[in-house]
């Protein structure tokens, strides 16, 4: 439990009950069996999925992979926790999930509305929003985390408002668990309605789910390449709406409030984005998990195809399922424990050399330079904005972003193509990987055709900051690997960087 871990609660609860006997407890009315227990289960199953993936499990970046794995899916689908009382009350720790009526019953504040019982908290003719509430949830389709963005709207009634804090917690609530956008947006609205009886509610979600990594690597314009931060992810507005809401007037005003924050939701509407074009892993044939091979028309597309994939790895998803309360069988759930390996098995460890994917350092042919020149008297060359994905190696949750090079360039003026150096990012960024790692090697690939020098800069997003306890949504990381001239040249590395600079104020 992120929330329990690095020394934010200091061992104990004030009335002596230690966190592991509140875990247990935790656990027990949820019905998922002792925390310990699911624990241990889900780390098992990891140590299975590393071994599936040529991986060593006891190697020092992987040693406590399983354990932080475990406690992230326990974390990030506590919303499955029914009512939680301990002995001085209920308990509120972040990440459990709260009876709704419970949340919200102690924060209803009486204010004067209109004669039909129908209030405002300004007045007459006015509703409730607060926008842009950032949370994450699980796909079920894949197991992969999401991003969302919240906004909540409802018009109070029988002259109550409700504290704004609670419609966060609400919404957190319905996120804390294996979701899709349109489920988790219908979710929040029917509990704010049956909750707090207001004259009606609406919700707006913004959600976002990153790409396959081949997809990432694709870029059709590399001249004008996306931002690290906007790179990669697929993209669905949903809303759900309630009561007097329902009405284009009330629903019209919703959409005007969050205009004024640059949120434009037009033509948005309820089941506007199916699920089955929601989650990449959708178009992937999948074999349902007890072996048989009908077809689900609701589920995407199934098959009794075997595949790569071992059935070792499928059973040990479908283990973690079960160790978070969920049932594997459910029609939703059915091909997610194929899906999850197959996003798994695309960073599997792989000894096979470079020119495999198009990148051979002992024939490697020089071509006309394609990058742009920094500096034509040094002889400075960059490549910027080379997409990838890479899978963290302390989570197993993707990272992704761009990478910038920069180099010196031969005497006669020759460079590597646009496209090698894209091979040899994505050689390295599709395995088990760290991003301080990533960075150097391939700095050291590059340096070893331009022995002058070489500075990378990789810029990237990783999804367990997102995710987990941290829940940091918008934050980035940037590393530097400099080697040659680049390393003892101020100048040259300052120019470099102001050039990354240019271009990402220039929109590219």
């Amino acid at each position: 439990m992120g929330s329990l871990e690095d020394a934010r609660f200091e061992g104990e609860l004030e009335n002596g009950v230690g966190l592991e006997e509140l875990e247990e407890e935790l656990d027990a009315a949820s019905g998922s069996g002792s925390g310990p227990e699911a624990t241990r289960t889900i780390e098992e199953a990891v140590r299975v999925l590393l071994q599936g993936l040529g991986e060593d499990h006891e190697r020092e970046g992987l040693r406590r992979t399983p354990l932080r794995v475990a406690k992230a899916f326990r974390e990030g689908t506590r919303g499955r926790n029914f009512e939680i009382y301990h002995g001085l009350g209920l308990v509120q720790v972040e990440g459990y999930r709260q009876n709704v009526k419970d949340i919200v019953q102690g924060a209803l504040f009486p204010e004067a509305g209109l004669d039909n019982g129908i209030g405002y908290a300004g007045g007459a003719g006015g509703l409730v929003v607060v926008r842009e509430i950032n949370l994450f949830s699980y796909c079920e389709s894949c197991l992969l985390p999401f991003s969302v963005q919240c906004h909540v709207g409802y018009v109070p009634s029988g002259q109550r408002v409700v504290g704004l804090s609670k419609l966060s917690r609400v919404a957190d609530v319905f996120a804390k668990r294996l979701q899709d956008p349109q489920r988790l947006s219908d979710d929040i609205c029917a509990a704010l309605q049956n909750s707090i009886n207001p004259a009606g509610v609406a919700i707006a979600l913004q959600c976002r789910h990153i790409q396959f990594p081949e997809a990432l690597s694709c870029n059709p314009n590399p001249k004008h390449p996306c931002k690290s931060e906007m790179q990669g992810w697929v993209r669905a507005s949903v809303c759900s709406s309630s009561g007097v809401l329902e009405v284009n007037s009330f629903w019209t005003d919703f959409l005007a409030l969050l205009k004024f924050r640059g949120i434009n939701l037009e033509g948005c509407s309820k089941n506007c984005f199916p699920v089955q074009s929601w989650c990449p892993s959708r178009s992937l044939e999948a074999p349902l998990c007890n072996g048989h091979s009908t077809k689900n028309p609701n589920n995407g597309k199934v098959s009794s195809k075997p595949g790569p994939t071992h059935a070792s790895m499928v059973a040990a998803v479908t283990s973690i399922l079960y160790s978070l309360g969920e049932d594997p069988m459910r029609k939703e759930l059915i091909g997610t424990p194929y899906r999850y390996v197959q996003w798994l098995m695309k960073f599997k460890s792989s000894n096979l050399d470079l020119k495999m994917n198009g990148f051979n350092l002992g024939k490697l042919t020089l071509h006309k330079k394609t990058g742009d020149v920094v500096n034509s008297q040094s002889q400075i060359h960059s490549v910027l904005n080379l997409p990838f994905c890479s899978q963290c190696e302390h989570h197993l949750l993707p990272f992704h972003g761009v990478v910038h090079i920069g180099y010196f360039d031969e005497e006669e003026g020759k460079g590597i193509e646009r496209s090698i150096f894209q091979s040899m990012v994505h050689y390295y960024g599709c395995k088990l990987q760290v991003q301080e790692r990533l960075t150097r090697q391939i700095a050291e690939a590059v340096h070893h055709v331009f022995c002058r020098g070489v500075m990378v800069v990789v810029e990237a997003n990783h999804i367990c900051m997102i995710s987990r306890g941290i829940e940091k949504g918008g934050s980035s990381t940037a590393t530097i690997a400099v080697m040659g001239q680049f390393s003892t040249d101020p100048a040259a590395k300052a120019l470099f960087l102001q050039t990354i600079s240019n271009n990402t104020a220039s929109g590219g």
